[in-house]
């Protein structure tokens, strides 16, 4: 596709992230937030219970980490289960909309991974750059 077309397909599309009232910007902000990316990655994995997943993402408070997926849940990327035991267990997984997500999320994950060193660097020479002389 060309540039042009490009655009045009995006104009047809019903939701637009780059407009204010889009509910896209929304889900986009669930999804690529610090402990919503990190929620997901860890439950690319498998299932978890709620303080198994608080341990993966290490440094998430227990707020947050309930926030996070009470909001990835309302937006059908996380599957809640509670199962009536004593005590009760709830178990967190990832819907098919978020496991299809959280690969190309991934693939994100993993380039960064891979490409720390660069970014490492980069930091050294701008910080080296503005460093009072």
């Amino acid at each position: 596709m060309t540039t042009a077309q490009e655009r045009s397909a995006e104009q047809e599309l019903p939701y637009n992230v780059f407009s204010r009232a889009c509910p896209s910007r929304g889900t986009l902000e669930h999804v690529t937030g610090r402990w919503g990316a990190l929620t997901l990655g860890a439950l690319y994995e498998g299932s978890f219970r709620f303080n198994e997943l608080r341990r993966r993402v290490d440094g998430v408070s227990e707020k947050m980490l309930s926030q996070t997926l009470h909001a990835l849940e309302r937006d059908g990327l996380v599957h809640r289960e509670a199962q009536p035991t004593n005590p009760p267990r709830v178990d967190y997984e990832l819907t098919s909309l978020g496991r299809e997500v959280t690969e190309r999320l991934m693939s994100l994950i993993h380039f960064l991974e891979g490409r720390m060193d660069d970014v490492l660097a980069a930091r050294e020479r701008y910080d080296g750059a503005r460093a009072p002389r």
